[in-house]
């Protein structure tokens, strides 16, 4: 819950919407000095062009905007502008700080095998078996999944659940048009469910799934999960996922594709269109990509230099709405979200 939750919902507009912006420049100037401390430590330089900036923080501009207008227009309830979970991560700064010591190392050698030992390696297909984002364990570990989120936010300038739930206008006006309706929703690659719950927040009453192949990021999935009624987590594959077909009204994932190679990004695609009902809907966010974010290009493009992200610069040029298109949806719409896209389609009826 987030620090605002227990009164936000019988403040005027005006007041949550100042606190909001507060909020939301107290977490821009503190990760922003911290970044820069960063950089300097590690001595990388980034020397982006006054375009570039101003396109940074025009988009930026209006991811918060949008996020206010959300929840004006209903989509979502005012209670997720504060819905970070302060309180836990605070508890998790200090292994968080002690730990960045080692991820500094971990880059500087190129290291991105380094997993621990009693991870059973072969049960995961090659690329997942690496030091993404050079964090210590990979996906591997609980403790990998207790500082995942916390290292996200901080990335992030603390937008990343700001980002998340981006996807979920769609599915709000999906569900209105299907009222009294339970809808079966899937998210691949859930991690540890901050979309979900964010989703399950705004969409309250409907049966929700997870699908991702850390076992241990699904604990703290089902942690963080506790209050959802109807959820079901499953540790499997997505390029297989253990579905019948046309099985989901609404199938969503949030962050995934950038992260796989271009081959499985078109098998876990099939796989999403394949158990999607006929009408239903799939929406996808993931990283800005070049086609639409042209501007951006700069800090796409030093994305992959400074982060271990192998397949990020196959990825910023391969269209997610081309893709969707590919496998058979219709009327793929992107929608940008500061340094993130959405993409909606529906499969035909």
């Amino acid at each position: 819950m987030g620090a605002f939750d227990p009164v936000v919902s019988i403040l005027p507009r005006p007041a949550w919407r100042t606190a909001y912006r507060a909020q939301q420049a107290s977490f821009r100037v503190g990760l922003l000095a911290a970044h820069t401390a960063l950089r300097a430590i590690a001595k990388q330089r980034l020397r982006p062009g006054e375009a570039a900036l101003r396109a940074l923080r025009r988009e930026y501009e209006r991811l918060l905007a949008s996020d206010l207008a959300n929840v004006e227009r209903g989509l979502y309830p005012p209670t997720l502008l504060f819905g970070m979970p302060l309180y836990d991560y605070a508890k998790a700064l200090p292994r968080f700080l002690l730990d960045m010591p080692r991820v500094w190392l971990r880059s500087r050698r190129g290291d991105f095998s380094d997993l621990p030992e009693d991870a059973d390696l072969g049960r995961f297909p090659a690329y997942f078996r690496r030091n993404y984002h050079w964090q210590t364990d990979g996906y591997l570990s609980h403790d990998s999944a207790r500082l995942y989120d916390l290292s996200v936010e901080f990335l992030f300038m603390g937008c990343a659940d700001v980002m998340r739930r981006q996807v979920i206008p769609p599915m709000v006006r999906f569900a209105r048009r299907s009222p009294g309706r339970t809808l079966r929703i899937l998210d691949v690659g859930c991690g540890t469910g901050r979309a979900l719950n964010q989703i399950a927040a705004a969409l309250p009453g409907h049966r929700y799934f997870g699908v991702d192949l850390s076992p241990y990021y699904l604990e703290a999935a089902r942690d963080g999960l506790v209050g959802v009624p109807e959820v079901t987590l499953v540790a499997e594959n997505a390029e297989a996922l253990p579905f019948r077909n046309d099985y989901f009204d609404i199938v969503t994932s949030v962050f995934l594709f950038h992260e796989l190679p271009r081959r499985t990004r078109r098998r876990v695609m099939a796989e999403m269109a394949r158990v999607l009902r006929p009408g239903g809907l799939l929406v996808l966010e993931d990283s800005a990509q070049i086609a639409e974010a042209r501007d951006l290009a700069f800090f796409l493009e030093g994305f992959a230099a400074q982060v271990h992200e192998p397949f990020f610069r196959d990825y910023v040029r391969d269209d997610l709405a081309a893709l969707v298109a590919k496998t058979g949806l219709e009327g793929a719409a992107v929608r940008r979200a500061w340094l993130s896209k959405v993409v909606e389609a529906r499969r035909p009826a």
